[in-house]
């Protein structure tokens, strides 16, 4: 069923609404609900992308150039690959390797691993694929949430101390390093680690990034130190 809304330049949206059916709760059918008018997710299935996450990365790298063209990308926790499609579009004469746990449909243009970034194997078939060391370490990864906000920060926190554990051993001098983290979840350890090891921080929440989300990015340019 659809009823009318105004958007703000006067033209006239349809938004759906979902029945709540058999076997259907309350808030599957709110989270369906959310999907079907979400403009991002739309925008997805129209440009084929496989999430409605690809406009993050599209729109971090709009804003601060973080994508390099002909540069060595690593795309940890890549499934089911949004960001790498962007990448890949991005990255005419580089090498892309993305990173994910569970395995991921062939991406034109990038090397896939399904590869726990806890195995002690990690960085070195990283390195395979690489062959040399990393321009951009991007981590979109986010554990499932609990409901209970420390324990929720505590898992994400601990996902982007991973990731970065992985970047600062592969990124080349002048790298730039990508995380996702929750608004005031980041852990001070790694932020004044980021803080050293970096020319640059800076936090950064996409539009594409849901209102109601805790999430946010850290945004680091200008590794200092390499191999």
């Amino acid at each position: 069923m659809a009823t009318g809304n105004r958007r703000g330049d006067g033209s006239r949206m349809m938004a759906t609404r979902v029945k709540t059916a058999r076997g259907r709760s309350n808030a599957s059918a709110r989270w369906l609900q959310r999907q079907l008018n979400d403009p991002y997710v739309q925008k997805a299935q129209s440009e084929g992308y496989r999430s409605r996450a690809a406009f993050k990365l599209a729109e971090l790298d709009d804003r601060f150039n973080i994508i390099p063209p002909n540069g060595r990308v690593v795309d940890l926790g890549c499934a089911p690959g949004g960001w790498t499609q962007v990448i890949a579009k991005k990255v005419k004469r580089g090498v892309i390797a993305g990173i994910d746990i569970q395995a991921v449909d062939p991406i034109d243009g990038a090397t896939l691993l399904k590869l726990d970034i806890f195995a002690e194997d990690a960085i070195s078939k990283i390195e395979e694929v690489i062959q040399g060391q990393a321009d951009a370490v991007f981590s979109d990864m986010a554990p499932s949430t609990t409901g209970h906000k420390r324990t929720d920060q505590l898992r994400i926190g601990a996902l982007a101390e991973a990731a970065y554990d992985i970047a600062s051993q592969i990124l080349a001098s002048g790298g730039t390093f990508v995380v996702k983290v929750f608004q005031g979840g980041a852990p001070k350890e790694l932020l004044d680690q980021l803080k050293t090891d970096f020319l640059q921080v800076r936090h950064a929440k996409p539009p594409a990034s849901r209102a109601d989300s805790a999430e946010i990015y850290l945004i680091a340019t200008g590794f200092k130190s390499a191999k």
